[in-house]
């Protein structure tokens, strides 16, 4: 829970032991781990990273975390598009973006980033962490990319609607058969 002592704070990844902080919060709120009400009202995570990429993808560029002292409590993983094959599970999103006509090109002929990943831990929900971690994010690499790119669950109605609100628009629903669910690919326009 937050200490009131002190404010959480949006920062970027710094430190192997904020890989191992994203981590453990993963752990905490994938769909696997979670009961049948927390996943409909909570959201849920569906992918699992493992320490030695998400070290790599923040090498390449440092994602978005929010930190109460030195645990990290919210994160928003910023993954280029060269670890498209790091992930297994986000294969399928690739290989969509490939695919995709957006504003009389395919999207993967824009300069885009993929949001990795995007989590905000119980006890700092509704605090506005989600909107500031991605705006945080958008003022580091909006001179970079043009668009930022991301694939949520249809099942997951929380996080479609938060990804609404902070400015994501709908461009593509697909089916992936190895983690059984539609996705809809989302497009904020930097």
């Amino acid at each position: 829970m937050i200490d009131s002592s002190r404010e959480p704070v949006i920062t970027r990844v710094e430190s192997d032991d904020d890989v191992r902080g994203i981590l453990a919060l993963q752990q905490k709120n994938l769909k696997k781990n979670l009961t049948p009400e927390q996943i409909q009202s909570q959201g849920f995570l569906t992918v699992e990273h493992k320490f030695s990429v998400l070290k790599a993808m923040n090498g390449a560029h440092p994602s978005v975390i929010v930190k109460d002292g030195d645990m990290v409590v919210a994160y928003c993983l910023a993954m280029l598009p060269q670890f498209r094959n790091d992930v297994p599970e986000l294969i399928a999103l690739f290989d969509t973006i490939d695919k995709i006509d957006y504003e009389s090109q395919t999207l993967k002929d824009f300069k885009y980033v993929v949001m990795g990943q995007v989590c905000v831990g119980e006890g700092y929900r509704g605090m506005g962490f989600f909107d500031g971690m991605y705006q945080k994010l958008r003022e580091e690499l909006s001179a970079k990319f043009e668009l930022c790119v991301t694939d949520i669950s249809t099942n997951n109605s929380r996080s479609l609607k938060a990804h609404a609100r902070v400015g994501f628009i709908p461009v593509k629903d697909f089916h992936d058969a190895i983690l059984g669910e539609v996705w809809r690919v989302v497009v904020w326009n930097w």
